[in-house]
């Protein structure tokens, strides 16, 4: 059987977005739709991730972070945590060579305090692996939320003792998970819903943002593409007026 080969877009009339985030949401009501357990929708979303991550490379894309499990999933069923956390094991042991052939840095944001010890290993095991590759990051955001970061970075310049006087928004952002990277560009939304449930809330302040209806597993390379398009088609003005306005 011949491979179907992906439909050719071309994204040279486009600027690229440095930095794409993605909440990667609609996985449970992906499966419900076709009478599926739950779990089978996460699987198809971790299917996802693999062409996802393949698109970002191919649209050169620097740097790609998603929303993998936030601090506030822990209150889900206990046996759907359990799955996913199987899920995100399995995904690490089948998909971490073929990310590092691919030249993609994986960084973990986060706390893998409550994390079993065995995928705590795997994490740093995939961190060492592809520390040195430059292709594409890849920002998991794994048992992450977005205050809880912040509440992470004040007590860590309490720790070293920052006088309020030395603090600024440079040096605050040094102490988040992402420091050392830009701010996202763009933070796209499956599933329709239009919420950034406490995801990168400090980082995204100035993003542009795009829902898309389609659930996560059904997100796919031309859904990528035309995100960019639409992307291109805001003015970002970062708080300031355009020209057109500024009267």
């Amino acid at each position: 059987m011949l491979r179907r080969r992906d439909k050719p877009l071309d994204l040279s009339p486009y600027s690229v977005p440095s930095h794409v985030a993605i909440i990667m949401d609609g996985n449970g009501r992906w499966a419900k739709r076709r009478g599926l357990p739950r779990q089978a929708g996460h699987r198809a979303g971790a299917e996802n991730l693999r062409r996802i991550v393949r698109a970002s490379v191919e649209f050169n894309i620097d740097i790609l972070t998603i929303y993998a499990f936030s601090t506030e999933n822990w209150g889900r069923p206990a046996s759907e945590v359990r799955g996913l956390m199987k899920i995100f094991a399995r995904v690490l042991d089948q998909e971490l060579d073929e990310l590092h052939r691919q030249g993609v840095c994986l960084h973990h944001l986060g706390d893998l305090t409550g994390v079993n010890l065995i995928l705590q290993e795997k994490v740093k095991r995939a961190l060492e692996l592809t520390k040195n590759n430059d292709r594409l990051i890849l920002n998991v955001a794994f048992n992450y939320g977005g205050r809880a970061e912040i509440l992470h970075a004040v007590r860590e310049m309490l720790a070293d003792g920052i006088e309020p006087d030395e603090l600024s928004e440079d040096l605050f952002s040094s102490y988040l998970f992402t420091r050392g990277l830009p701010d996202p560009d763009l933070v796209i939304r499956t599933s329709g819903e239009l919420r950034i449930s406490n995801f990168l809330i400090w980082q995204a302040a100035y993003a542009e943002y795009y829902p898309t209806p389609a659930y996560w597993p059904d997100f796919g390379r031309e859904d990528l593409f035309n995100a960019i398009v639409a992307y291109n088609e805001r003015e970002r003005r970062f708080g300031l007026a355009n020209n057109e306005s500024d009267s």
